[in-house]
């Protein structure tokens, strides 16, 4: 079995890195280790559990300058199913619903209040 390490940031830290399995979700290993993350319905129609992916292991990272450098979550995961409560654009921004996200490489996600906040409510609220 593969794994991957995908490191959770925050933005008032600690930040904390994970192993995940390759059929495990970044939600799933979070609670294996311990740590909390907020989540509702572990089905992606909600967007409780989002997270923003901001570098990738092979040095992609986001940039300010540049916005065609961002990486996308396509880039870094496989869904177990179709993430329903991101728009095409957002997940073109990196947003990741990590109650069905299953890395694909070792990655980082930037996690927290301000990214949830920045995508809003849910579509289905």
């Amino acid at each position: 079995m593969t794994s991957y390490d995908v490191t959770l940031e925050r933005t008032d830290g600690p930040n904390r890195t994970l192993e995940v399995a390759d059929d495990e979700t970044v939600l799933d290993a979070a609670q294996r280790a311990g740590i909390r993350l907020p989540y509702d319905c572990r089905k992606g129609t909600c967007i409780t559990c989002v997270g923003r992916l901001v570098g990738l292991e092979d040095g992609g990272s986001e940039s300010e300058t540049d916005e065609t450098a961002r990486p996308r979550d396509a880039d870094a995961f496989t869904y177990r199913r179709t993430p329903r409560a991101l728009t095409d654009g957002e997940r073109a921004d990196g947003y990741v619903l990590l109650c069905i996200a299953q890395p694909r490489t070792d990655c980082r996600i930037e996690v927290g209040p301000r990214v949830r906040a920045e995508v809003g409510d849910s579509p289905w609220s």
